[in-house]
């Protein structure tokens, strides 16, 4: 039963890489159709699908760092939520200082 999930667990990994890349790319690639129709020119359909694979990557890539570990790139600290609610949390006691 146990081996069964990882089956589905890695064919619905399989899936997400897949969409993940191709939707960029075709939603990129019907938009410059569109627009080469609408202007009359040929090359926006080929600078949009580059555009479309280009963010297709990045989307593998962060897809990938989230599986690999904490889902952060490596310049950003996994802390910055506490930083973040501490630097918060020292905001509202000046406020309140401010007020007296």
């Amino acid at each position: 039963m146990k081996a069964d999930r990882s089956v589905f667990r890695y064919l619905t990994l399989i899936t997400q890489f897949g969409i993940y890349m191709l939707v960029p790319i075709f939603l990129c690639s019907f938009a410059g159709i569109y627009i080469d129709k609408k202007l009359g020119t040929s090359f926006f359909v080929v600078i949009l699908f580059f555009v479309g694979a280009v963010a297709g990557f990045r989307n593998i890539y962060v897809l990938a760092l989230k599986m690999a570990g904490n889902g952060r790139p490596k310049g950003i600290s996994s802390d910055r939520g506490a930083a973040d609610k501490e630097k918060q949390e020292n905001g509202n006691e000046k406020y309140a200082q401010k007020g007296k």
